[in-house]
């Protein structure tokens, strides 16, 4: 989860065009049926030495001290599958750093919310949508970060708060950039240590499940680090949202998605007009499309939730049942897994928009499994008058060491 509205682009140097790679088979032949993770084309996007990375990251607020090395970013367009399955591609964001090592430990970072496929960590030209990646390049990881489907040069609408589909997208992204590696001379190490804030908390712990569930014969996970995310929303985050206990802008907003994104994958409503009531029903789904810029949408939505839903959407929010239940008990499937990779739960306190009984929730939920995943408070950080937010800065600087820490 996170919405961050901003337009600011600070950009320090932009690399060729588009490279397309090319198919396995040659002309007039047959070609293989389209491979999961395989690199469709990549796009060289900048180059920043060690203290551009660190004027660049520091006017944002991002922690800059943890800048060793200048970053080439790029963006790869890959083969992945969408909500049903079917063959279709995705983009994400390669941060790799200007050393002389060959091989490279990683780091995969899952963004989050944004409705606006110019917002994606490969397309933001501002530091928010890059920022976290490139610290984890400057570091001397390579850093891998998903656009998700339907996000950044992706086809489609965004699936938001899909785990499957988040997980899929991360992982075929982290194959991509394998492929992608000895074009710049480069190896991925077997090893991923897997992090994301907010909505991209969820996706990090996607990715570690599957990974550790041996879903690549490659990669392996080493870590996982989520930041502040909404992990429970049957137990934590929707009623938390009901009663009032975080920003009523925000939960408009997080809530006209949510119905929105699990309507296209599960079929919640026949009309918008059983959830929301006019004018917004006839608007809010445009709101939602992927192509609506971030701040239109916020300005269109009501201040509250009772000036958005009708009785039946009032009813799904405080009594999930049949088919929002089902995906909500998918949604939270990631809470009941068994990590053997350490594990560390970052959250920030008094989270204005995902509210830190998520992250209390998970640690229970593991340690009744036998797992010990301290949780750190990340401190007193705002960004733009936000907690949550600003968890995403000091939780990245956190995190970042905490990898270092790691052998």
């Amino acid at each position: 989860m996170t919405f961050r509205i901003a337009t600011a682009a600070v950009v320090a140097g932009t690399g060729a065009g588009l490279v397309a790679v090319p198919a396995l088979a040659g002309d007039g032949e047959r070609r293989p049926a389209p491979v999961r993770g395989q690199l469709v084309s990549f796009k060289h996007l900048r180059a920043m030495s060690a203290q551009q990375v660190g004027a660049w990251l520091a006017s944002e607020g991002f922690d800059a001290g943890t800048v060793r090395h200048g970053v080439d970013t790029y963006r790869l367009t890959y083969r992945t599958v969408d909500v049903r399955k079917r063959p279709t591609t995705a983009t994400g964001l390669l941060v790799l750093p200007r050393t002389k090592a060959r091989t490279l430990r990683t780091v995969s970072y899952a963004h989050g919310t944004t409705s606006h496929k110019p917002d994606a960590p490969s397309m933001a030209e501002d530091v928010w949508g890059p920022g976290a990646a490139v610290t984890y390049g400057s570091a001397g990881y390579a850093a891998v970060a998903p656009d998700y489907l339907g996000l950044g040069g992706g086809p489609g609408v965004h699936p938001w708060k899909d785990v499957p589909s988040e997980t899929t997208a991360s992982l075929d992204m982290l194959r991509a950039a394998r492929h992608f590696a000895p074009k710049a001379g480069r190896k991925l190490e077997r090893q991923v240590m897997v992090t994301g804030f907010s909505q991209g908390a969820s996706a990090a712990l996607g990715l570690a499940r599957a990974l550790q569930d041996g879903a690549d014969p490659w990669f392996r996970v080493r870590a996982i680090a989520p930041i502040s995310g909404g992990y429970d929303f049957k137990g934590a985050q929707l009623p938390a949202l009901v009663n009032g206990k975080l920003h009523p802008k925000m939960s408009v907003a997080y809530s006209a998605y949510l119905l929105t994104s699990w309507n296209r994958i599960h079929g919640l409503y026949r009309s918008p007009s059983e959830v929301f009531k006019a004018p917004y029903a006839g608007r809010v789904e445009k709101y939602f499309d992927s192509t609506t810029p971030g701040e239109v949408m916020l300005k269109g939505l009501p201040d509250k939730l009772g000036q958005l839903l009708t009785p039946r959407g009032w009813e799904m929010l405080r009594h999930p049942s049949g088919r929002f239940a089902q995906a909500l008990r998918v949604d939270a499937s990631i809470m009941h897994w068994t990590p053997k990779a350490p594990v560390r739960l970052y959250k920030i306190s008094k989270d204005e928009q995902a509210t830190t009984a998520n992250t209390d929730h998970l640690r229970a939920a593991l340690r009744a499994r036998g797992v010990d995943a301290p949780v750190i408070d990340v401190g007193d950080k705002l960004y733009g008058g936000s907690r949550h937010l600003g968890s995403n800065l000091s939780g990245t600087a956190l995190t970042v060491r905490w990898f270092q820490s790691l052998r």
